[in-house]
């Protein structure tokens, strides 16, 4: 049996007896020792497993660009990129997009779409399509429920999709959801607000107004969270598959 196949069994093993992390924290720190980074590897890592908290930043760091494969560059372009971080900051200031008491949530948001050439004229946001083909096979009752009461096209995308759930989810549970976002599938947002509708059905049922659904779905409760990521991300692997680890 390989190194790599032996490395896989033990993974499943662990899982099965309740260990789940043990190996794939062993698996991670022998990726991040290559003094070239592999990033498909790390991005299967971090689409199979959630990632340790204690390297969850520089993974990111990584998969984003924002820091290059080869260690001996880290420190230099850390500091090129607090430049940036300055330059860019002072530009949205005077052009007026942000300003000193704008949320840090839109703030990054704005950074982020200066850099990629996406900065908008006015905010807008489309509301993907998909949300309400994996909502109605997962509950069509309360797809149509939705419907009935003009709300499918008030839900809080904004607060879903363009902030990924920053400010509806706590840092714990967000953190496992960007986890996924990071290394390239956006579609899990799909699934955690198709899961926070599962979840909480019973309550947006006995709601009769757009209103009423939409300022309940941007509050709900904190202590669901976790719960609500997980089976999020079983229902991403039900209908996208699961990526194969392959450190």
């Amino acid at each position: 049996m390989t190194e790599d196949s032996q490395r896989n069994f033990r993974s499943v093993y662990y899982e099965k007896v309740g260990f789940r992390g043990v190996e794939e924290k062993k698996s991670l720190e022998i990726l991040l020792k290559d003094d070239r980074l592999d990033i498909e590897k790390l991005c299967t890592f971090s689409q199979r497993f959630p990632l340790p908290s204690m390297y969850r930043a520089l993974v990111w760091k990584v998969l984003l660009g924002i820091l290059p494969p080869h260690h001996e560059s880290h420190a230099q372009v850390m500091m090129y990129r607090k430049d940036q971080y300055s330059d860019i900051l002072h530009a949205l200031k005077v052009t007026r997009f942000i300003s000193d008491t704008t949320p840090q949530v839109e703030v990054y948001l704005r950074m982020h779409q200066l850099e990629s050439g996406k900065l908008p004229r006015s905010p807008s946001f489309l509301r993907p399509k998909a949300f309400e083909q994996y909502l109605s096979l997962e509950d069509g009752r309360l797809l149509s429920h939705l419907r009935a009461c003009s709300a499918v096209s008030r839900l809080p995308y904004d607060l879903w999709f363009r902030r990924c759930f920053a400010g509806c989810l706590p840092e714990s549970s967000l953190q496992r959801v960007w986890d996924k976002v990071v290394s390239g599938s956006c579609k899990i947002l799909l699934f955690v607000a198709v899961e926070i509708l599962l979840t909480f059905k019973i309550k947006v049922m006995a709601l009769n107004s757009a209103e009423k659904i939409t300022k309940f779905l941007e509050n709900i409760p904190q202590d669901s969270s976790d719960a609500i990521v997980s089976k999020a991300i079983d229902l991403w692997h039900k209908h996208c598959g699961t990526p194969v680890h392959s450190a």
